[in-house]
């Protein structure tokens, strides 16, 4: 596939912040991507001059990150809409399952996300406030295969939804679907119909998100596939259609493959932009955005110069206009982590529905507790994990190990369909470290590396722009040195790639700990 790989030279440039991405150029442009992270099927929203964005979350809790913005380029992540996944099963990973493409909107003073899980149904939550909290989740339809919902409220006080299908769950797709719901939004009012089947020009189309304009209504939806698809728009002047469909958007011979999946918003000062993803396979689906302009009441994103009604995917454009004196910070979500507050950093997430006692902050520190291992090291609930937020970064993290007791094993772990993970075991006689890699559903090997006498250890994970990595220990010298050959990157389950920390037990009684000192994250590569 096509992948951009360039990084703004000024990804670091915020002296204090603790993030190394950033696509604000500081002369009023931006070099998308926007967010060089797995913000999957994003969708946004706007409420006065602030914007806000949702993403698929899958099995990882906290889930569905809620982000902010005051310009559309730098966002802040502010908040989750679930604590944890209150469906049964969750407290163990469900690789691909779980939470997938929400929307959000905003309606009568309230903040609304709907979201899918494609064996359980339609759901949604809803917030005065989108830092939160959240309500408890309402199921508006118990179901298996209807997915991507998008909640619309017409001028005459009535609300639907439309959404599309999971062929892997119903068996079929490419089909959108709109039911009337009832006002509150809680509930449909009946099974629905059908209102566009795009098997013919549209195949795969999925991801709606309904709008209302100049008379017409609109459902953007992507179509193709998600590496090489594109976007697409209907239009009716009804609801429940007729509709005709049109290509907005093409990758043409930008290197931004897929160019689809997100949502339309109109920005206080009139202005229209689109937000999406591009999958760039281990990193995930990282978010863009591109400029929109109207041509005879049809929409035409990214940059309009075909003349043909579709536009091509922008790579350096002018930033959204904002109010005069309006508050911009440069800001991206977090990855470095000293563990000096009351709790970790937003950007971390379980690998599954979580305890509040597996983690202890000690100021400065993150002391993990070690759980019992009852499966795989990808397939336990317990590893505490991040996203990717560069195309080349390294991790650093460093470890107390003298709190581990015989039968512990605490480490740093890549996770992706294959993963890799340097793991510290305490036995009755040695500390030892050892190379663990493995394929999710496949089982897992462990090599011996070395006994380790000092129970201080620093590890470094480098990622390489190229889809490779290797895992570096701090020598006695102060040095870091290889302990892994040169690695492949892999994506997980319809997500990307995720690195961090864990602590587990084997045997009989009580496990021990480790306490995590710091998380640092650096752009390029680590010297």
């Amino acid at each position: 596939m096509n992948r951009d790989n360039r990084t703004p030279s000024h990804s670091n440039a915020v002296e204090g912040k603790n993030f190394i991405y950033n696509a604000d150029n500081g002369d009023g442009t931006y070099t998308n991507p926007i967010l060089y992270t797995d913000y999957s099927d994003p969708d946004v929203c706007r409420a006065g001059d602030d914007y806000y964005m949702v993403a698929s979350s899958f099995c990882n809790t906290p889930a569905i990150p809620v982000l902010h913005s005051t310009d559309l380029v730098n966002w802040e992540l502010i908040s989750y809409v679930l604590e944890q996944i209150p469906e049964p099963g969750y407290e163990v990973p469900q690789h691909g399952h779980g939470v997938w493409a929400p929307a959000i909107r905003y309606h009568d003073g309230e903040f609304y996300v709907y979201y899918p899980m494609p064996d359980e149904g339609i759901f949604m939550c809803k917030a005065g406030n989108p830092r939160g909290p959240w309500s408890q989740p309402v199921c508006v339809k118990a179901a298996k295969g209807w997915i991507d919902p998008c909640p619309f409220w017409d001028e005459d006080g009535k609300a639907y939804l439309v959404n599309a299908f999971a062929k892997s769950r119903i068996g079929f797709k490419s089909i959108l679907h709109i039911s009337p719901m009832s006002p509150d939004g809680t509930h449909l009012l009946s099974e629905g119909q059908h209102v566009f089947d795009g098997h013919l020009r549209q195949p795969t189309i999925e991801g709606p998100k309904m709008y209302k304009r100049n008379g017409w209504y609109y459902i953007f939806a992507p179509a193709g596939s998600v590496e090489s698809g594109w976007q697409t728009v209907l239009r009716s002047r009804s609801v429940y259609g007729p509709y005709e469909d049109r290509i907005v958007m093409i990758q043409a011979g930008t290197k931004t493959n897929g160019p689809h999946q997100g949502g339309w918003v109109e920005t206080s000062l009139g202005e229209d932009w689109f937000i999406h993803f591009q999958d760039v396979g281990p990193a995930g689906r990282i978010t863009h955005l591109e400029p929109m302009v109207w041509e005879n009441d049809w929409p035409v994103i990214g940059r309009n110069e075909t003349g043909e009604g579709f536009g091509t995917p922008v790579t350096t454009w002018t930033k959204p206009k904002t109010r005069e004196g309006a508050a911009c910070p440069v800001q991206s979500p977090p990855d470095s982590d000293d563990f000096s507050g009351d709790r970790p950093g937003m950007q971390w997430q379980w690998n599954a529905n979580h305890k509040d006692t597996w983690v202890r902050m000690e100021h400065p520190g993150l002391r993990l507790f070690a759980q019992r291992r009852d499966a795989a090291l990808c397939d336990v609930p317990n590893l505490f994990l991040q996203k990717w937020t560069a195309p080349e970064f390294s991790a650093e993290f460093g470890f107390d190990l003298s709190a581990l007791v015989p039968g512990d094993e605490a480490g740093l772990i890549l996770l992706g369909k294959q993963y890799s993970a340097i793991e510290f075991r305490r036995t009755e006689a040695v500390l030892e470290m050892k190379w663990i890699t493995g394929t999710i559903g496949e089982g897992e090997v462990e090599e011996r590396i070395c006994d380790v006498e000092d129970p201080a250890q620093t590890l470094r994970l480098q990622i390489y722009q190229n889809h490779t990595c290797c895992f570096f220990r701090k020598n006695a010298e102060g040095d870091f040195e290889p302990v892994t050959e040169l690695l492949l990157c892999t994506a997980g389950y319809w997500v990307g790639s995720k690195y961090g920390v864990f602590a587990l037990h084997e045997g009989e009684g009580a496990g021990g700990s480790v306490l995590v000192r710091f998380c640092r994250v650096r752009p390029g590569i680590a010297v």
